[in-house]
This record gives structure tokens, sequence and C-alpha cells, in this order.
């Protein structure tokens, strides 16, 4: 595959996940990492009310195309299959209770995609509550 077939596969794909996900003004960023075997995607989502970032959900692949794949069917087949959680929390120093909400396996990973890529310390959690089932 060229390198603009290549490039024009990942815009299409991402352009898919982004309009599936349908989050609003919510920006949503590709972020590739070269790990031992691949590629590794997060996907990670910035509220515009509070500006804070938090990770959505990552896949692995052997290249960037094969983790979009992968990505697509989770946000297509399997996000709404998990469990939903509502996340009381705010940020050290600021006095203002925020809410967010997250998919996640249980407790601990919905915690994981709160505090993805900051100090855990630099947030105050006051409530977790799994929602119920609609």
């Amino acid at each position: 595959m060229t390198s603009d077939r290549r490039n024009l596969e990942i815009a299409k794909l991402q352009k898919e996940i982004e309009s599936y996900l349908s989050l609003g003004s919510t920006q949503v960023i590709f972020d590739y990492r070269e790990n031992g075997q691949g590629i590794r995607l997060d996907i990670i989502t910035v509220n515009p009310r509070h500006n804070q970032s938090f990770l959505f959900h990552y896949t692995s692949g052997y290249d960037r195309i094969d983790a979009l794949k992968q990505m697509y069917d989770y946000v297509k087949e399997h996000n709404e299959k998990q469990n939903s959680y509502t996340i009381q929390w705010s940020a050290s120093g600021v006095n203002e209770l925020h809410t967010s909400y997250f998919r996640a396996k249980d407790i601990p990973e919905a915690l994981d995609k709160l505090n993805f890529g900051r100090d855990p310390n630099s947030l105050t959690i006051f409530s977790v509550v799994l929602n119920p089932i609609s």
C-alpha cells in the first residue's frame, strides 16, 4: 500500500470513529505510540468545559491501520456493552466539583481512564457510581 493510500485509510478510519462516538463538542485525539510489538493507539478526549483530558480507550496493532480497525470494532461493537460509571471529582486547589462519565469493565479501569496522563494525587475523587442499565 502506498503512503498516500495508507494516509487516506488512516484519515477515513479516524473520521468514522469520531462520527460513531458523536461526543458533541468534546475533542478527540488519536495518540499513536510504538511499543515492542507494533503500535498502541490511545483515544483521548478533551472536555471543553473544564479542559481536562481522559483516556477513552486503547488498542494495539501491528501498524496504525490495524490499531484503528480494532478501535473501530470496539466503538461499534463493545463500548456500549461495558458498564457506565459516573465519577465526581475536583482538581487539587480548585474549588469546583466536576462530573465525568466513563465506560469500563470495573471501577479500577474507570479510575485509570480518569487519571490517565496525570498524577493521581492531582485529583480528589468524591464518588464513583455504577450507573443503572438502561
